[in-house]
């Protein structure tokens, strides 16, 4: 027998449950824009379109702090994606069975590792293989591509998305690989009827199928390259300019802020952080958006499999 007290009080938690996240978002929000205010009413051209940071004579220019954010994320995303959708097909379609659960247990283990430790291997492991060996492979090339030129210093754009690319790299084979094992077992046994091949399923059945979880998990590796901070900070050299290729120094939104925010001392300088915090929550919200319509789109919009 229900019981109606029971039931009520099952929904009054749930749905305070509920609640709670919009409402600490929204509580979050207020008190980053508050504090940015003041800056967003003196500088906001100065942080939306200038690229000078001076704090003594108040120039809070934001632009290369977000080019670093927008390029070192998206060039990680284009480095970890090939690699995470091969880690989900090979341990849901193409590896060996026995394989699937080790292989997708040790990915999974990445996402575990503390992001200072990423940047301590960073700084002793990937900055000096990258000064010593790659670089110097890769500097011939800046004769025609403007992306390897430029002395070889190690911390440089390249580097810290390189590290990015690591850390995301198991949210986004996680959810491809949920993704794909979500598709019916029908689909793939329609298409190995038809005489299609194993690459031929995962082609033409699986992928199209799955295309908007995997674009949400796409998504959700660059909602999480967009805020990393302390690994970033650690390799990417933290100079406030626009970086002119893969070589050079360049600053994040996330590393500035790591970086100044212990050391701010003046209510401007305060409030300036306070904007860049609050473009950053912008520029994130505005990605997890993006992604929404993205999936609704692919979900609704685009034509299906040709063996459905």
């Amino acid at each position: 027998m229900q019981s109606p007290l029971g039931d009520r009080l099952y929904r009054t938690i749930t749905t305070v449950c509920a609640a709670a996240i919009p409402f600490v978002l929204v509580l979050l929000t207020a008190v980053v824009v508050r504090a940015a205010w003041p800056a967003l009413a003196l500088h906001a051209g100065d942080l939306a379109f200038g690229s000078t940071w001076d704090v003594p004579r108040e120039r809070f220019g934001a632009v290369p702090a977000i080019v670093g954010t927008l390029l070192s994320s998206l060039i990680a995303l284009a480095i970890a994606t090939p690699l995470a959708l091969g880690v989900a097909i090979f341990t849901v379609d193409i590896g060996p069975r026995r394989l699937h659960e080790p292989v997708a247990f040790l990915v999974n283990l990445l996402a575990a590792i503390p992001s200072v430790v990423y940047g301590l291997w960073g700084v002793f492991v990937l900055i000096p293989l990258l000064r010593n060996t790659i670089m110097p492979a890769l500097l011939p090339l800046g004769a025609v591509m403007p992306l390897f030129r430029g002395p070889a210093y190690g911390p440089s754009l390249l580097a810290a998305s390189l590290v990015l690319a690591i850390m995301i790299l198991p949210y986004i084979a996680s959810v491809s690989r949920e993704v794909l094992r979500a598709v019916p077992p029908t689909q793939r046994e329609a298409a190995l009827a038809l005489g299609a091949t194993r690459w031929e399923v995962v082609r033409d059945a699986v992928l199209p199928a799955a295309r908007s979880g995997l674009i949400g998990g796409i998504m959700l590796g660059l909602g999480r390259a967009l805020g990393e901070t302390l690994a970033v900070a650690m390799v990417i050299g933290n100079r406030h300019a626009i970086p002119d290729s893969l070589f050079d120094p360049a600053y994040t939104m996330a590393s500035l802020l790591a970086n100044e925010f212990a050391e701010a001392s003046s209510d401007a300088h305060l409030s300036a952080l306070m904007a860049v915090a609050a473009l950053l929550l912008l520029i994130t919200l505005l990605v997890n958006v993006l992604a929404r319509w993205l999936v609704q789109r692919v979900a609704t919009g685009l034509p299906g499999s040709r063996w459905t």
